[in-house]
């Protein structure tokens, strides 16, 4: 991985598809242009250099990730490396994890029964019913 110096620069949506917070480049340019990228408490740019020391907040559906950045790199690599390159505050793992339990909360048990295509036994239980109907 090509680390950052001063003499080496790395954009943002670089950095972003680097870490492995967006697939493609273009995905974390759009993110980035739609306001869901905050360097530093100030919407940014996709061209804006990336510094270490910067705090990137990403929105992405309801989640939201307050990072710091450690290395920077322009690269992509392996998930175990792309995970130097920042710190996740504590603050924000704590809040990540207690939104995705109330949203776990909220879901309706999952009862199979309700959706989907009926089964070959329940179908021929319909159309059996149906025919006492026309008779």
């Amino acid at each position: 991985m090509t680390s950052s110096t001063a003499e080496h620069p790395v954009r943002l949506d670089k950095w972003l598809w680097a870490a492995r917070y967006y697939k493609t480049r273009s995905l974390a340019s759009d993110a980035i242009n739609g306001g869901k990228v905050h360097v530093n408490g100030a919407r940014a740019k996709p061209s804006r250099t990336v510094r270490l020391g910067d705090e990137i907040r990403i929105t992405k559906d309801i989640y939201q990730f307050i990072i710091t950045v450690i290395a920077a790199s322009d690269t992509r690599g392996p998930a175990s490396v792309a995970t130097t390159l920042y710190a996740e505050s504590a603050q924000s793992q704590q809040a990540r994890l207690k939104l995705a339990e109330q949203v776990r909360a909220q879901q309706p048990a999952n009862s199979s029964s309700d959706h989907g295509k009926p089964s070959k036994k329940s179908r021929r239980q319909i159309i059996r019913f149906l025919r006492q109907d026309h008779e």
